[in-house]
């Protein structure tokens, strides 16, 4: 059952950058993305219902504010702004480069200690990157480098909120922590959306993937992690950044038709072993013992 909420919560990520593909063009990045989080904060609201829940939100809103910043509303709108420029299933695999930044924030700025596997897998992860993106400079499109630099610069910051969540907010209940990201990442994007709203009539289909967003792929999706965590461990939980590439690719192959290259699986491959070796989800075989 567990497995099937896993997979689920990787199909519905995975999706966000299909309907980031879809409706970014037409609303562009900062208010679809302020659409989004301000329709999850909707929807996580209800987290705020009990005293103590209200209590934590009051007291921590600072290291709230930063983190709806760092790990929803920069990255989030870098993201959609990848995708006007690059197809949904490798802006899905760029994402999953995010444990590794994570890990190297945590050696470097936090002194966290780092082992030869981890260290290997940052190297193999930042080849995979050069095997993933290079096919793509010879594209022509002159903003396909930029869109690339967003995609990781989002990641990054994806990182570092990961390393700042876990020292700030410590303690504090996962689901006002999702309801404090959503809820600031809307507060400081709204007036940005309502300078830069498009003069033009809005499809009802780019409606639909604004509701999608900010309903399924934030607020449940958010519900549905914070679920898995509370019953599996946080390390199953996390294990989805592994499957939400599969997912990203499938249906952005579905429904707009893109290709899957050589170079998006081989590199997309690389990144995930590297992934792995660098979060210490994929440790090396332990010597036998010898005994004298």
């Amino acid at each position: 059952m567990k497995l099937a909420e896993l997979v689920l919560l990787a199909a519905i990520w995975g999706a966000s950058f299909l309907f980031m593909r879809i409706a970014a063009p037409e609303l562009g990045p900062i208010a679809l993305i302020a659409l989004r989080v301000g329709i999850s904060a909707l929807v996580l609201a209800p987290a705020l219902r009990s005293a103590p829940a209200l209590a934590q939100f009051r007291e921590r809103w600072r290291p709230l504010f930063v983190v709806g910043v760092a790990n929803s509303a920069l990255p989030f709108c870098l993201l959609a702004y990848s995708t006007l420029y690059l197809n949904a299933g490798l802006d899905s695999v760029l994402n999953a480069i995010t444990p590794l930044w994570a890990a190297l924030i945590a050696a470097t700025v936090y002194r966290h200690p780092t082992g030869r596997a981890q260290v290997a897998g940052l190297l193999l992860g930042l080849v995979g990157v050069i095997v993933l993106v290079w096919p793509t400079f010879d594209a022509g499109v002159g903003k396909i480098p930029l869109a690339i630099g967003a995609a990781l610069l989002a990641t990054l910051l994806y990182g570092f909120a990961v390393n700042y969540s876990k020292r700030r907010l410590a303690g504090v209940r996962p689901p006002v922590v999702a309801f404090g990201s959503q809820f600031f990442a809307a507060v400081v994007l709204m007036p940005l959306a309502a300078l830069t709203w498009p003069p033009h009539a809005i499809t009802p289909s780019t409606w639909a993937c604004v509701a999608a967003l900010g309903v399924l792929c934030t607020g449940f999706a958010y519900v549905l992690f914070f679920r898995l965590v509370e019953h599996v461990g946080a390390s199953y939980a996390a294990s989805v950044t592994f499957l939400i590439p599969l997912f990203g690719v499938l249906w952005g192959g579905a429904f707009l038709g893109e290709p899957v290259t050589p170079a998006m699986l081989g590199g997309g491959a690389i990144v995930l072993v590297g992934t792995a070796l660098a979060s210490g989800r994929l440790a090396p075989p332990r010597p036998l013992s010898r005994r004298a």
